[in-house]
């Protein structure tokens, strides 16, 4: 299984970016996936979580202005990003665990840089 992340970049405060997970080996609309991130010198995070059927959840700083979707076709998923704030600053990660067997598998980060 391979994740690659890609979409990330400068941003200004109030813009928006999209990322990008084209996942290979596993069949992503069949697992849990999400995306998360980690700021400098702190814990990475769970930022958004679609799973099996589209039902979507959030991390509170997330929510109303992120969301995350997925494409069968092209098999990725995407988490659009709204409104972005210098906090939202760190590199995003995208994962991905099997609903059946539970195997976790990560892609390398992108990294988004929001300037005020």
């Amino acid at each position: 299984v391979q994740l690659q992340a890609s979409g990330g970049g400068l941003v200004q405060a109030g813009g928006s970016l999209r990322l990008s997970c084209l996942a290979s080996g596993t069949i992503v609309r069949l697992n849990v996936m999400a995306w998360y991130r980690q700021a400098p010198g702190k814990q990475r995070e769970l930022v958004a979580t679609l799973y099996p059927g589209d039902k979507t959840d959030y991390a509170d700083s997330a929510k109303g202005r992120f969301t995350i979707s997925g494409d069968n076709e092209k098999n990725t998923v995407y988490l659009q990003m709204g409104s972005l704030k210098p906090e939202d600053t760190a590199v995003y990660y995208c994962h991905t665990r099997k609903w059946f067997t539970g195997d976790e598998y990560w892609g390398q980060g992108t990294q988004v840089t929001v300037s005020s």
